[in-house]
């Protein structure tokens, strides 16, 4: 076994708001050792953990926004969210539902707590990333995939030990959901206590978890507590996880798009020339448009 070892574990940071319906610990970038370039092809990590949110009359969450440059994906654990577009796709993205949207070329984007799950409240968990572009797909045209959890397909672990999510790329030859502009892998590993699972992705991938729920041992070495986040090192291949509590697991390894990074606020691009003139397309309304 070519052992991949972890790098660094990084505990949560204090939480910020995102509108008022995200309370965040941002990971990537502003994580230890966690910025951009290092995690490309993976540039931003949001991951609200599990929190109350008492009942509303009117939906928390955030106003119109635009986007350039990237795609976003957002993982329902607990709560729904509703989301629209200026390229007409709305829905509900349900627990264990993902949302993966294009945002390419140019959109304006909101995205709230579901009506019922407001008047009800409750609680309330999510991840959101942003998966760089690379930069011939920049300005491609925006896309939406919606992926409700009967989509995905699954792989079932030894003595129904749990089972593997394939929201993108590949487990054991199960594919996954979603399409990618670049090698992405992204999973959900459901195990039950004493539960374990292997993966193996290249040496030069980026790879990292993140412990949404439960606890986990990693390679027999490492205990790694819930909300905490692994980035293991770009050598070696294989590294297993057993489930030391019933536990839910984010894997994400990608290939490293290896391109300049030019980020200002929701735009990623290339150079800062893209930038300004992504901040001009925006002001001149060519996103399009979406109500608040």
């Amino acid at each position: 076994m070519n052992t991949k070892n972890i790098e660094i574990v990084v505990a949560p940071r204090e939480p910020h708001y995102v509108g008022d319906g995200f309370r965040v610990h941002n990971f990537i970038p502003s994580g230890y050792r966690l910025d951009m370039e290092r995690m490309d092809p993976f540039i931003l990590l949001d991951y609200n953990s599990p929190f109350y949110f008492p009942p509303t009359d009117k939906p928390r969450g955030v106003s119109v926004h635009p986007h350039r440059g990237f795609e976003t994906v957002t993982i329902a654990y607990q709560g729904k969210v509703a989301h629209h577009d200026s390229s007409g796709n709305s829905g509900v993205i349900g627990v264990g539902d993902v949302q993966w949207m294009t945002a390419a070329s140019g959109i304006l984007h909101k995205e709230y707590h579901e009506e019922k799950f407001s008047k009800e409240g409750g609680y309330f968990q999510m991840a959101q990333l942003w998966v760089n572009l690379p930069a011939k797909y920049k300005m491609s045209a925006p896309k939406y995939q919606g992926i409700t959890n009967s989509q995905i397909n699954k792989y079932q672990l030894e003595d129904n030990k749990g089972l593997i999510e394939v929201i993108a790329g590949s487990y054991k030859n199960v594919a996954g959901a979603a399409s990618t502009f670049s090698p992405v892998n992204m999973l959900n590993a459901r195990i039950e206590e004493g539960g374990k699972a292997g993966f193996s992705f290249p040496a030069a991938y980026n790879t990292a978890l993140l412990v949404v729920a439960g606890e986990i041992n990693v390679n027999g070495t490492q205990t790694v507590a819930e909300n905490h986040f692994v980035l293991f090192e770009n050598e070696g291949e294989d590294f297993n996880i057993e489930a030391t509590k019933k536990s839910i697991v984010l894997i994400l390894s990608g290939e490293p798009l290896n391109e300049p990074i030019a980020a200002q606020g929701p735009f990623v691009m290339n150079t800062r020339e893209e930038i300004a003139q992504a901040i001009k397309d925006y002001n001149l309304g060519k996103f399009g448009y979406l109500e608040e």
